[in-house]
């Protein structure tokens, strides 16, 4: 099923163009890596998939980005965000308990009893890989997990809103090999019931996780295939050279 359309979209950030005549479709049950060097128009893509490049007073789109089928200009913002949850680069915990980190989200939606909040809680953390860690420190200050533990946090605290999409914006880049090894280990569980998009740098990871794989260079979509082809016979040269490290 088809979760995502973009069509013919371009991205100024005043008179720099971002992105240039996009079109692809993301799939639900899928993960879509993205790679390419820096200000190749990866982030800016991502996040106009929530509208977050709204925040810039300079920005300017043409096209279409559909959700479902639904102009998402057209969307109340908050439902938009609610059904697409982002995860950045850096953890961003709330300066709250590990259990308040996670109810933040469904409390703001109208769930405050506390056997209902204990079980979206529960639930959130087993598909972050994370309740085992924590499930004795849910009253601790989320300050006190590691770097790789608050970023699965940030994983939980997205999924406890039930989001239908979930952007990884590098969510690894800060971490070690373990902490990062179970991050890739909890998105390709929820791939059984959301659509995710990963931004990367690191095209390994690129190519462990994805299901598909798509090249951005300069602002274009260069190619867009399936992971296993990208990476073992790229149809473009500037594929191949950017992901055997010849520039990026």
């Amino acid at each position: 099923m088809v979760k995502f359309e973009i069509h013919n979209l371009n991205i100024w950030f005043g008179s720099i163009q971002a992105i240039k005549q996009l079109n692809l479709e993301i799939m639900s049950g899928e993960i879509l890596s993205v790679i390419g060097p820096a200000n190749s128009g990866k982030t800016t893509f991502l996040r106009a998939l929530n509208r977050l490049n709204e925040l810039n007073v300079n920005y300017r789109m043409l096209g279409l980005v559909e959700l479902e089928r639904q102009d998402i200009r057209a969307m109340d913002i908050e439902e938009l965000r609610r059904k697409i949850g982002m995860v950045f680069a850096l953890p961003l915990p709330l300066p709250l308990s590990v259990f308040d980190n996670i109810a933040y989200g469904p409390r703001m939606h109208g769930i405050s009893h506390k056997e209902k909040l204990e079980e979206v809680i529960e639930g959130a953390l087993k598909k972050a890989y994370l309740w085992e860690e924590v499930k004795d420190r849910l009253d601790e200050s989320a300050f006190k997990l590691s770097g790789g533990q608050q970023q699965r946090l940030c994983i939980a605290r997205t999924l406890a809103v039930e989001p239908e999409v979930i952007l990884f914006d590098e969510p690894c880049s800060g971490l070690d090999p373990i902490s990062t090894a179970k991050v890739e280990e909890a998105m390709l569980k929820l791939k059984e019931k959301y659509a995710q998009v990963l931004v990367t740098n690191n095209v390994k990871q690129a190519a462990r996780v994805g299901d598909r794989t798509a090249f951005f260079l300069g602002g274009e979509l260069v190619e867009l295939d399936r992971t296993d082809k990208i990476f073992t016979a790229p149809a473009d040269q500037r594929t191949e050279d950017y992901i055997r490290g010849k520039f990026g």
